[in-house]
Parts: C-alpha cells; sequence; structure tokens
C-alpha cells in the first residue's frame, strides 16, 4: 500500500461522503468546527488533507478564504471539478509550499491520523502560520485508534465493548470499511500533547462535541462515549 490506500480509495470515498459527508462529519463536528473559525475571525485558511474539498466548499460558502493542500490526485480532481473557483494544490503536510506566515489557520480536519510524519506536519503547520493564528485540529480520540475492532460487541444501551491494545505505541494499521481501505496510525494522546507543546503553541480550546440530529438513536449512541475531539491552538505573537 506505497500511496497509503488513498489513491485506490478514492472512488470509495468520494461516494461515501456525497455532498454533505458522513455522520461524524455532519452531525458531529462541522458545526463546531465553522464556529470555532468564526469565533476566531479567520479570513485566510489552509486544509490540510482537504480530500474531496468538502470542508473548503464549507468554509468558502461562510465566507472564508480557504486553499485546500492534498497529495491524492483523484481526490483533488473532485474537489476542483465540484468547485472550479477554489483553489486546491497537489502536496504533502510535510512540505508544504507556501511561504512563512501566510495563513491565519490551519485546519487539520480528520487527517493526523492520516500523516506518518507527525512532526514534521505540526512543524509546516506553525510555519506557514501568521503569529496570533490558530491550528485547528479534529481527530479521533486515541481510545478509538487503539481498539482492536474484531473484538467490538454491543453490550446494550448504545454501549460499544472492545478490547484496547497497545495504546502507548505509536502505530500504522490498515483500516478498512466499505469500499475503503487505507493506513490510519494510532498515537497516544501525549503524542499529540507533546508534539504541539513542543512547538511552543497555546491550547485556546478543547472540546468533545455531542451528535446533534434528527437520528436519535444514533446520536445518543455516539454520546455514550463520544469518540471525536477538536483542540485549537495559537501560535504566539
Amino acid at each position: 500500500m506505497a500511496d497509503n490506500g488513498w489513491v485506490s480509495s478514492a472512488p470509495g470515498w468520494i461516494e461515501a461522503q456525497g455532498e454533505t459527508g458522513d455522520f461524524a462529519r455532519t452531525h458531529v463536528l462541522d458545526s463546531p468546527m465553522l464556529e470555532r473559525v468564526r469565533l476566531c475571525g479567520a479570513a485566510d485558511v489552509l486544509d490540510i488533507g482537504c480530500g474531496e474539498g468538502r470542508f473548503c466548499r464549507q468554509l468558502s460558502a461562510a465566507g472564508v478564504s480557504a486553499i485546500g493542500i492534498d497529495p491524492t490526485s483523484p481526490l483533488l480532481d473532485a474537489a476542483r471539478s465540484r468547485d472550479p473557483r477554489g483553489t486546491y494544490v497537489n502536496g504533502r503536510a510535510e512540505a508544504l509550499p507556501f511561504d512563512n506566515d501566510r495563513f491565519d489557520m490551519v485546519i487539520f480536519y480528520l487527517t493526523l491520523i492520516d500523516i506518518a510524519g507527525l512532526d514534521a506536519a505540526l512543524s509546516e503547520a506553525v510555519r506557514v502560520l501568521r503569529p496570533g493564528g490558530r491550528v485547528l485540529i479534529a481527530n479521533l480520540q486515541s481510545f478509538q485508534t487503539a481498539m482492536d475492532m474484531e473484538t467490538r460487541e454491543k453490550p446494550g444501551e448504545g454501549g460499544v465493548r472492545a478490547t484496547m491494545r497497545g495504546y502507548l505505541t505509536d502505530r500504522a494499521e490498515v483500516a478498512s470499511w466499505k469500499n475503503i481501505s487505507i493506513i490510519n496510525h494510532h498515537r497516544p494522546m501525549s503524542r499529540y500533547m507533546s508534539a504541539l507543546l513542543d512547538l511552543e503553541l497555546v491550547l485556546t480550546h478543547f472540546d468533545e462535541p455531542r451528535a446533534e440530529g434528527p437520528d436519535t438513536a444514533r446520536c445518543a449512541q455516539y454520546n455514550h462515549a463520544p469518540w471525536l475531539f477538536l483542540m485549537e491552538w495559537c501560535r504566539p505573537e
């Protein structure tokens, strides 16, 4: 899986996301992520791992200038087809093709788990961020990526029981669902926090947002143990 699986999985991903995105994006993350962009007054944003461009389109609709970057050509082709006026760049998080101090916000929307070079990616994000700018991150909880999915059970009342293994050990594993098979990276929460603190960033917001929507049963099941979080870090002036 030399390309981490994303090229071969692109058609399945595009079909699964559609125009609105999956449950996690539509009912958990979109609203609080857009709210943080609004509250920070961000006007010039870089979306790292933009995929098919769904969140860039949402940012544009909110009046925010957004550039998307992704290393997967089929996803970028879909982004450009759906958003001809948008700017979508082929590139990697670990070596961003932008000048220093270029953006007032850099976003990792469920993409850090896909990036092998965590430290390089975060360092590059800070490099292209203006002083006073923010890094906005949405990610899977580390307890979720440490689960042995083959042991998952549903014991009732919306809960899920699964074996957790190797929580403290960084590792890359194949994650497969529907017509998608990609490499995800498990890291303990302390790994993310230490990497961001080492860059002398300041934590300004942390949340584990609830699921909201008309499917109350599914939302209730998710809310028993939310497996997504978002955090915002500031580059000091």
